[in-house]
């Protein structure tokens, strides 16, 4: 294995029954990359994150995580933000720091209350007492305040307004190392295209393009979003 090959997937697929919802999936994505998961809902992003996590077990085919198959090693390596809110919001939000600090090893506290303070949050509210927005930035502020190798991001922009956007996009874009990779699912193209390396186009269970996007621009003369509205005909 290549040391710059974080993450190997070959022949990855999960069935549900008759329904398959990923299928033969073969992707290498390297180290020090901004990586857009891109497609429309149902077409196999959280389930491809959710194996990648060892959240599911593939019917057929491997995936591999800094050599090793998705497992306590995989954990260390993976810093992981749900489509939903898993967190206790009956917890003040210092707490949670606390509980993230000692779970994970890798966890920068220092961080984690630098990014509160420009937030202006205060480590004292308890979650539920916060807004909505606040809520999903506190989330991503405990994801990204971990040093770990691969970031992945499951829908991070889809519930907030446009402010918010370009708030959770540059801390993203300012906390995690040059040689570590992030992995942002969503279909709101136009807003992560500016801050992508790659794209991955997921389409009815099957991956039809992975390319860089200086490529794509240069091939096809066109933007990400003018390329995704055009293979998804949306």
């Amino acid at each position: 294995m290549d040391n710059n090959e974080l993450v190997i997937c070959q022949g990855l697929t999960k069935n549900y029954g008759k329904k398959t919802a990923l299928n033969n999936l073969n992707l290498t994505l390297g180290r020090g990359q901004f990586i857009g998961l891109l497609g429309p809902n149902g077409s196999g992003k959280t389930t491809t994150i959710k194996l990648l996590n060892g959240l599911l077990q593939p019917t057929s085919g491997s995936v591999l995580i800094d050599g090793q198959a998705p497992g306590t090693y995989t954990h260390s390596v993976i810093s992981y933000l749900p489509d939903k809110n898993y967190l206790n919001d009956a917890m003040k939000v210092n707490d949670l720091i606390s509980f993230f600090s000692d779970f994970y090893t890798d966890f920068d506290r220092v961080k984690a209350n630098d990014m509160l303070d420009s937030l202006g949050i205060d480590p004292l509210n308890r979650l539920k007492t916060l807004s909505k927005g606040n809520q999903e930035k506190v989330q991503l502020i405990l994801t990204m305040s971990r040093k770990a190798q691969l970031y992945v991001l499951d829908e991070p922009i889809a519930g907030v307004d446009p402010a918010a956007r370009d708030y959770i996009l540059s801390t993203i874009l300012s906390n995690y190392s040059e040689d570590a990779s992030v992995l942002l699912s969503t279909h709101l193209i136009a807003d992560v295209e500016r801050v992508l390396d790659e794209v991955i186009f997921l389409k009815e269970d099957a991956m039809v393009l992975h390319d860089t996007v200086d490529h794509i621009r240069e091939e096809h003369g066109k933007s990400v979003d003018a390329l995704f509205r055009e293979v998804f005909a949306c």
